[in-house]
């Protein structure tokens, strides 16, 4: 005997769950099925263990998709405010940081247990440690096969996120049922993910491990951001590499300005003036690490007093603290990336309840999506918009 419900979740992450409150809450019976031992796992972890929930600044620009406007309705419909009030409602501290991201003052198990409260009180149940063995459809109804039995269903969401972390029990599963009901695949790739040293550069690069500094990293497509930076043993990391990450390719080089807030050139000539018999190494570490000014000195052969550099000398320092070439030798892929980029093409998908125009019934939510935010809660935002807007009409 197949066990009935009106809306059957796959993924008990931020989406997942967004969507099983929603739809509880209008009378709908409700199931969110897992593979994983607990619910939330991913919500545990982010933002260091504190959550960066939302952000006080979204736009559809803080968005990645093939299709950019496919993201303004749901956004439009729940919006940061309308999370940030629930967040108030449940009496969670929070702070904001830089670039209006907001955080939990305590842990992001106060997000995940006001989500689980929620669910609770709207009447949606949650099964964990189930696999799913089979999809069919039949007629207006889904028949999911599963360890824990099997279930018909009129609406079918999945929420299995992308294949980031993939310790955390992250698979391609959603991409799988995508596919077999017809939809096409935005190519896919880790991204908001740390760049690896090139086996030229690694050597002397991971002697530098551990200094951090702003710099603007900029893409070949044009897109750059100014943030911190932080050198690692293993490549380059930090929000900014983060961020950019989103819009580089395998294959492709990034530039990146050492020094964004100066003019190396009109500093040079300034100092040069008053201080002359300075050593450029010097003067150097006075506006970046020590470490790094002595690793550029060292790269350039420049070890000359300000007055000795040359024409040359000047261009070449210019040239490599504000346009260094960073050939990556790749990204530290899906082990530690925030998100996967690409994933199921909107085009087949509405905007507006983010059921598959393919496949009646069927619905796509959170990140599985080709679909993409920027770092700085985006993504979770995402996540509670398109869960919301689901939840209005599974």
């Amino acid at each position: 005997m197949s066990n009935k419900v009106d809306v059957l979740i796959i993924g008990a992450g931020a989406s997942g769950l967004f969507c099983a409150i929603e739809a509880a809450k209008r009378g709908r019976s409700t199931l969110v099925l897992d593979h994983a031992n607990k619910a939330g796992k991913k919500i545990l972890m982010s933002g260091g263990g504190r959550c960066n929930f939302t952000n006080m600044d979204v736009t559809p620009q803080n968005y990645l998709s093939a299709n950019p406007h496919f993201v303004r309705s749901a956004l439009s419909r729940y919006t940061q405010w309308d999370f940030i009030g629930l967040v108030c409602q449940h009496g969670i501290a929070y702070h904001e940081r830089d670039h209006g991201q907001l955080f939990c003052d305590d842990s992001a198990k106060d997000i995940l247990n006001m989500l689980l409260a929620e669910v609770e009180q709207a009447g949606a149940s949650i099964q964990l440690k189930t696999e799913i063995t089979a999809i069919e459809k039949q007629e207006d109804q889904f028949l999911v096969r599963t360890t824990q039995g099997d279930y018909l269903v009129q609406s079918l969401v999945v929420a299995t996120g992308g294949l980031s972390i993939p310790t955390m029990g992250a698979t391609d599963f959603g991409f799988k049922i995508a596919q077999q009901f017809g939809h096409t695949l935005v190519p896919y790739r880790a991204a908001l993910v740390p760049f690896t040293w090139n086996t030229k550069d690694k050597p002397q690069w991971s002697e530098l491990s551990g200094l951090s500094l702003p710099i603007t990293a900029t893409a070949n497509n044009g897109h750059s951001f100014t943030l911190d930076a932080l050198i690692t043993h293993r490549g380059l990391s930090g929000p900014a590499m983060l961020q950019i990450s989103n819009y580089w390719q395998p294959g492709e080089t990034l530039t990146i300005d050492w020094l964004p807030a100066i003019d190396i050139n009109g500093e040079i000539q300034q100092a040069r003036h008053a201080q002359g018999k300075k050593q450029f190494k010097t003067f150097l570490s006075a506006l970046m690490p020590a470490r790094l000014a002595e690793h550029f000195c060292a790269q350039l052969n420049l070890q000359k007093t300000l007055a000795e550099l040359s024409k040359k000398d000047v261009e070449l320092i210019q040239q490599t603290l504000h346009s260094w070439v960073f050939v990556p030798g790749g990204t530290e892929g899906y082990r530690t990336a925030e998100v996967t980029i690409g994933g199921v093409d909107t085009s087949k998908v509405s905007s507006k309840t983010l059921e598959s125009q393919l496949c009646n019934g069927l619905y796509f939510i959170g990140e599985v999506l080709d679909v993409t935010g920027h770092l700085g809660g985006y993504n979770f935002q995402w996540s509670w918009s398109s869960g919301w807007a689901a939840g209005q009409v599974v």
